[in-house]
């Protein structure tokens, strides 16, 4: 079962510790699969090609050999 989180607060408020302590939480292939998502929502919003965007193709040509 999915966990969820809320957090009440003013907007005028700077304080973004929820938020720092919410992405840490999720893991590192979590925070990526989210950051392609609003890219693939940029992408659509903006009417280009969501396909296969730059940021893929230059993260998969970090990995190991």
């Amino acid at each position: 079962m999915r966990k969820i989180a809320e957090n009440y607060q003013r907007i005028t408020d700077d304080d973004s510790l929820f938020d720092i302590r919410f992405w840490q939480s999720q893991g590192a292939a979590v925070i990526f699969e989210a950051a392609a998502e609003m890219l693939n929502d940029y992408f659509l919003i903006r009417g280009k090609n969501a396909d296969e965007s730059r940021f893929q193709r230059t993260v998969a040509a970090f990995r190991k050999a």
